[in-house]
């Protein structure tokens, strides 16, 4: 079995906290036709890039219906920016259209094999995998974003064609682990990486 989720296979369940004072689980979705689960943070600035270009592909697709979930598993103790406190304070600045979670465990995190902060993954009304990887090809600096891969997938979902590209690398920062330094990632998951 490799570290991250596989073409397929379920979403795994979760009941976590999230900014609104809610705990949301996987049933809590039942209605989407799609949900996109991503994996964020507060700090990333792959994150904090494309986070405008995110917005626009929940917004666009939200009346097709599909639902945005981010959920930010990223250790406090490497970075304090990524607190549940200042989870908060982001959503209060911004208004993402998606719930937003904390994974304080980081147990989603290992059973979805998230990568990368942001990392996505696209599920079906059956909440099988269908597209796994990055937003955009260029998510530091959305002025040269050439491909959104994120939207070309969901694309082709709604209009009921298989996703053309299901597989990507995703662009970011490493997931912060638990006792572990910024750059450290699960050995088996450093193959599935461009170099």
């Amino acid at each position: 079995m490799s570290f991250t989720l596989e073409l397929g296979e379920s979403a795994p369940n979760f009941k976590l906290p999230a900014t609104d004072g809610k705990s949301y689980s996987l049933s809590d979705f039942k209605d989407a036709d799609i949900l996109v689960v991503f994996f964020t943070c507060n700090h990333c600035p792959y994150v904090r890039g494309s986070d405008e270009v995110t917005r626009q592909t929940a917004e666009k697709y939200a009346k097709a219906g599909v639902r945005f979930v981010g959920i930010n598993s990223n250790s406090e103790q490497t970075h304090p920016n990524d607190s549940f406190k200042d989870m908060v304070l982001r959503m209060e600045e911004n208004h993402f259209p998606w719930v937003y979670l904390r994974d304080d465990s980081q147990d989603v995190a290992r059973a979805y094999g998230a990568l990368r902060t942001p990392h996505f993954f696209i599920f079906n009304k059956e909440r099988k995998l269908i597209y796994t990887g990055r937003g955009v090809d260029n998510p530091q600096d959305s002025s040269q974003i050439k491909e959104n891969n994120l939207e070309l997938a969901l694309g082709d979902l709604i209009q009921g064609k298989p996703v053309g590209i299901p597989v990507t690398n995703p662009i970011g920062c490493n997931v912060k682990w638990n006792g572990q330094d910024a750059h450290w990632m699960p050995p088996e998951a450093c193959d599935l990486l461009p170099r």
